[in-house]
């Protein structure tokens, strides 16, 4: 028998342990406690593992479902704040009319905007999780395969063999290990002069210390902008390259200097108000980094970044990058690149190469652009779901870039003043903020139409830049659809502009649009490898070849 002494304490350490314990459905608390010493005791010495291990478990379940739910919250106040911002009116709109007391305030809001980023997705991403737009995408995947079994077919009816050939496609990315190499000294310049030049601009140095500092960095910034705007073209022009190699070039040229310039917009006020007395943080040498390569061209310090995995209440300290959504977008690119290829072989190439062994006729204009209308179309709609969903994406997911609306539903813009602003929306804000807002706030913030020709003026200006780089040539097509037609278009067809017929009246100008440039560009393409100028001349690159050349 045990000491009566020794069966009272242990009576007492198993009634603490009793109360310890959270009671169970249906079991009273002290139930273990009550039952006699020795029988009673055991039974609790073997459940006290089995109970420690469940509440360690209920306790990191709790944890996990507090997490979830925060994780909702967010998303849902994100999607409030984003409903929020679109509640107010679009930036091109008027203006609603406001008590003279209070113009001023108004005037002043209106030119601080900033670009607001929230975590949010794409909205092809979110299309695609409904089927039946999801069957759009795979009609398009099936165009893709039909041209793949006609161009087999043809090739084995005509040849006798049953073999693809890529030589569209390896034409216009040849010498593209050249370009590459190009591209090497253009980031590094972006990378190191604008953040040094910078940092030799905030300097607490007086007098003319700070004034050498303030020469240097604007030396070191005329090198940069000759760095990007000197050496691709002469690269180039020196070793004529084709056109697919030039688009990276140029398109690196254009990103780099405009990323350069909202870095140096958005910090340089900061840094003199910090020489004047008020204390700013200088931005840190890897928020620069993460934004050159960020698929934004508005430069904030911080962005929202995609949410870490959490698993079993313990958050992972791994970025959650879905690999497969990464390789899955950047297959998408090739594919329409290689659909691109296709319909330029297809459709355009036997139509256009030659066209200038005929007379020219107004006729034959006609048809060629009426020809054209339809692939100039698809290629639109490839250049936009290669380049602005999937290229984008891709990147934002490696980097965990959480705002992602790179476009927003421009197919059912019913004006052109909307389908301007939501076609590419990352280069929209860089307009809006540098040149839209900036050029109100030299103005006074009176001459809204001056600004806004402004944009019209620098886009239609760089796109024809892009377009004589690639190809080689100067036939300002593109710039007088955005003067000539652009510019009045998004006057006229505003946002009170409603309904099912102005949506059809702006696809049917966009099909237009598209086959005049297809049209002109081509022909213009050829009719220069037909009709070469015996002498270089000025005038002789200025003028369109194929309005004169007959073979």
């Amino acid at each position: 028998m045990e000491p009566r002494a020794a069966q009272v304490r242990r009576r007492e350490r198993l009634g603490r342990q009793q109360k310890d314990r959270p009671s169970r459905e249906g079991e009273p608390c002290s139930g273990g406690a009550e039952r006699p010493g020795g029988i009673g005791g055991n039974v609790e010495m073997h459940r006290g593992p089995d109970l420690v291990q469940w509440t360690q478990h209920m306790q990191a379940v709790k944890t996990q479902l507090l997490e979830q739910a925060q994780g909702q919250l967010m998303e849902l106040l994100d999607q409030a704040m984003w409903e929020a911002v679109q509640a107010y009116p679009p930036q091109d709109r008027p203006v609603p009319s406001v008590p003279p007391d209070s113009l001023h305030k108004t005037r002043e809001s209106s030119l601080g905007k900033r670009k607001v980023f929230i975590i949010r997705k794409s909205l092809l991403d979110e299309l695609m999780e409904v089927p039946h737009f999801r069957t759009i995408y795979h009609m398009f995947v099936a165009g893709l395969c039909v041209f793949i079994i006609s161009t087999l077919a043809i090739d084995l009816i005509d040849e006798g063999r049953l073999m693809m050939e890529f030589d569209l496609l390896t034409f216009s990315f040849g010498q593209l290990p050249l370009a590459l190499v190009t591209w090497v000294p253009m980031f590094l310049s972006t990378l190191l002069v604008p953040y040094q030049a910078l940092r030799l601009w905030e300097r607490p140095q007086s007098g003319g210390a700070w004034t050498l500092g303030v020469g240097l960095g604007c030396l070191l910034l005329a090198a940069h902008t000759v760095v990007l705007g000197i050496l691709p073209v002469h690269v180039a022009v020196e070793y004529q390259l084709p056109p697919a190699s030039r688009c990276v070039l140029v398109f690196e040229q254009v990103r780099l200097l405009m990323k350069s310039y909202s870095f140096l917009r958005e910090t340089v006020p900061g840094t003199l108000r910090a020489r004047g007395g008020e204390g700013i943080r200088a931005p840190s040498f890897s928020s620069y980094l993460y934004f050159l390569f960020c698929p934004t061209l508005i430069y904030r310090e911080t962005y929202p970044r995609k949410h870490l995995t959490i698993q079993m209440g313990i958050r992972d300290r791994t970025p959650n990058v879905r690999w497969s959504y990464v390789a899955k977008n950047f297959a998408q690119a090739l594919g329409c690149v290689l659909y691109a290829c296709f319909i330029l072989g297809r459709l355009c190439v036997p139509v256009f190469a030659n066209m200038s062994q005929e007379p020219f006729s107004t006729r034959a204009l006609v048809l060629s652009i009426m020809h054209a209308t339809l692939p100039g179309m698809f290629m639109l709609l490839l250049i936009f779901f290669a380049f602005l969903h999937c290229w984008l994406n891709a990147f934002a997911e490696m980097l965990r870039f959480g705002d992602r609306m790179f476009y927003r539903d421009w197919w059912n813009s019913t004006s052109f003043s909307n389908y301007y602003r939501t076609w590419n929306v990352v280069v929209h804000d860089w307009l809006y903020s540098y040149v839209y807002q900036d050029g109100l706030w030299l103005l006074g913030g009176r001459a809204r139409g001056a600004a806004m020709l402004g944009v019209f003026l620098v886009s239609a200006v760089v796109h024809e830049y892009i377009f004589c780089f690639v190809l080689g040539f100067f036939y300002p097509v593109m710039l007088l659809l955005f003067l000539v037609f652009g510019g009045p278009l998004n006057f006229t067809m505003h946002d009170r502009r409603t309904g099912p017929a102005w949506n059809v009246l702006m696809w049917t100008l966009l099909f237009l649009g598209q086959g005049i440039q297809v049209s002109l560009y081509c022909q213009e393409w050829y009719a220069r490898r037909h009709c070469p100028l015996p002498q270089t001349t000025f005038w002789g690159l200025v003028t369109p070849r194929s309005w004169s050349c007959h073979t």
